[in-house]
């Protein structure tokens, strides 16, 4: 309820005390009955607070028990800060820390690594290995149905493979849901996702942070199979655009 209608309320009520003819042995007072009803709203206003914050922590860590305990490790740094969590994973892929932004960073061609490379089956019961891949510029994208800045980018990933395709450009999507594929096929069918998604295991998180993966976690590959950029944790559409646009661009 709004302060207009609290004040609207207010006003009928203040009325309907109004109305109250002295007689017997109770009087009405209003000041008193305000009083008490304005107090009563301020508990109801402050238990109704508690109670949003308590259910969204038991949301967050619900998802997150049901992880195994190495793929709970990095579900649980979901909502850590995008610096630590791209330094982090940096220095692992890469061997070595970056000053670079953390939200979205490039790696320059003479410092990049080899991405680690894996088998996964898509939802056809199709193998996908990442070094297949080889020749094309690939999004590579960790997700789970449960991760809020996930579900906001994957509509952003439908569109790059809409548009990126003929430029030798592909998004790969590994979800991280315990639940497999029982959660994952009913959620890629509804966002209509129009490009590979797999379903991730604990052997390939540790290939990319282990208990320093962030999610979201998305690699952007060159056409050598090197990685050319990190986007940890939440990032905007533009700045995915445009590391897309630079290692297509490379020659």
């Amino acid at each position: 309820m709004d302060e207009n209608d609290e004040r609207e309320v207010d006003r009928v009520i203040a009325g309907r005390f109004s109305s109250f003819r002295a007689g017997g042995d109770w009087q009405p007072d209003l000041r008193r009955g305000l009083a008490i009803l304005t107090e009563r709203r301020k508990a109801r206003k402050r238990q109704t607070r508690l109670g949003v914050l308590a259910g969204a922590a038991l949301a967050a860590s619900l998802p997150i028990l049901a992880f195994p305990m190495t793929t709970r490790a990095f579900a649980g740094r979901v909502a850590s800060a995008c610096v630590q969590e791209t330094a982090a994973v940096r220095a692992f892929l890469l061997g070595r820390p970056s000053g670079s932004s953390a939200g979205n960073t490039y790696v320059k061609p003479g410092d990049r690594g080899i991405a680690p490379d894996f088998t996964l089956v898509d939802a056809s019961g199709r193998r996908v290995t990442l070094s297949d891949y080889r020749g094309k510029v690939v999004l590579l994208n960790f997700w789970a149905t449960w991760c809020s800045p996930c579900d906001r980018e994957i509509p952003w990933f439908v569109q790059f493979q809409e548009s990126n395709a003929r430029r030798g450009f592909t998004v790969l999507g590994v979800s991280m849901d315990e639940g497999g594929w029982a959660s994952v096929g009913p959620y890629i069918e509804r966002k209509g996702v129009n490009y590979p998604v797999m379903i991730g295991n604990d052997e390939v998180a540790g290939l990319f942070g282990g208990k320093h993966f962030p999610m979201p976690l998305t690699l952007i590959i060159d056409r050598s199979g090197r990685i050319a950029a990190i986007h940890a944790g939440s990032c905007r559409k533009d700045e995915y655009e445009s590391d897309i646009n630079t290692v297509i661009n490379e020659r």
